[in-house]
């Protein structure tokens, strides 16, 4: 953590302030992403991989668990994936070595991404991701008017 503060802390975040406007909200959610990964505990676990130019997909291993075990929620620009493990309080193990614990795992998305499909394949839960490139207009001459 004490890494992470370093290297993003608020001095960091104010070097930028004199070369840019409204970009508050951008530098205090990677803020709030930098302090979230340090807390991020390691299960399930999952890759994000980038399968086009702007198509991603996040691969969570979620053996043991159902469809109807997983519920994925998206508020604001925070994705939150949670898994409730159904155990069988009857069933006696002679070995358990799967783990079959609740979880949630959060990711923050960028204002451009979309969320365009979720599926759960063979134990891996796989959620694809887009993000909307928008095209830039050519460059815009700004009048400046004169006040007398």
């Amino acid at each position: 953590m004490t890494y992470v503060h370093d290297l993003l802390g608020k001095e960091f975040f104010t070097r930028f302030q004199p070369y840019s406007v409204g970009f508050d909200d951008t530098l205090d959610t990677i803020r709030k992403v930098a302090e979230q990964s340090s807390k991020a505990i390691g299960y399930p676990p999952y890759n994000i991989k980038q399968v086009k130019d702007n198509k991603y997909v996040i691969e969570m291993a979620v053996a043991g668990f159902a469809k109807t075990d997983i519920e994925m929620t998206l508020d604001g620009n925070k994705l939150v994936i949670k898994g409730a493990s159904k155990d069988d309080p009857e069933t006696e193990y002679v070995y358990k070595g799967i783990a079959n614990r609740n979880f949630e795992r959060s990711f923050t998305l960028a204002d451009k991404v979309e969320i365009k499909d979720a599926e759960l394949v063979n134990g891996m839960l796989k959620v694809w991701l887009e993000s909307i490139v928008k095209t830039q207009d050519a460059i815009k001459k700004i009048q400046i008017k004169q006040k007398d």
